[in-house]
């Protein structure tokens, strides 16, 4: 049995789940985008528990596809798992570094218990990955992923033609 998804045209950091999921860069210290307004939105708290992952195990950043959780801080969720997605590359395939970026995120969440999860579309911003492509990626992945205690995944898209590729994936 699959996780349910749902597409919604939202701000990431305004949805009330368990686990909003951060496209965070390698340095866990906030940056544009996505990672820009989850650090900005959730306060002092989230960066203050990146420094100190960037303090131990984290030292040189977190590695592509890799997944770490932190506090929310004042976001309406619980938890934040920043996962570091890759630069999309015409020369060489990188889509199991994307699908390990949901894969991660979801055992994650999965072992903090949370029943709902919020991904943004991993990669395709600053990173450059096409969006139906991408939206292949994360839908394939979610689709395969052991479900445990995750109830609903909620993928929060910004824009008409998020929305549209999104839908054609969970169709498709």
């Amino acid at each position: 049995m699959s996780i349910p998804v749902r597409l919604v045209d939202a701000d990431i950091t305004t949805l009330e789940v368990d686990v909003v999921v951060n496209a965070a860069n390698s340095s866990l210290l906030g940056g544009g985008g996505v990672d820009g307004a989850i650090h900005r939105k959730g306060g002092p708290e989230i960066l203050a528990e990146c420094r100190k992952l960037r303090a131990g195990h984290y030292g040189k950043g977190l590695k592509t596809g890799q997944a770490v959780a932190t506090t929310a801080g004042r976001l309406p969720a619980k938890w934040v798992v920043h996962t570091v997605g890759p630069v999309w590359s015409a020369s060489e395939d990188r889509s199991e570094l994307l699908a390990d970026c949901h894969r991660n995120a979801l055992a994650v969440a999965r072992e903090l218990g949370a029943r709902t999860v919020a991904f943004p579309a991993i990669s395709t911003g600053i990173y450059r990955w096409p969006l139906d492509s991408a939206a292949k990626i994360a839908l394939t992945t979610v689709a395969e992923a052991e479900p445990g205690p995750i109830e609903e995944v909620v993928f929060a898209l910004r824009g008409e033609a998020a929305l549209q590729a999104f839908r054609h994936n969970c169709l498709a």
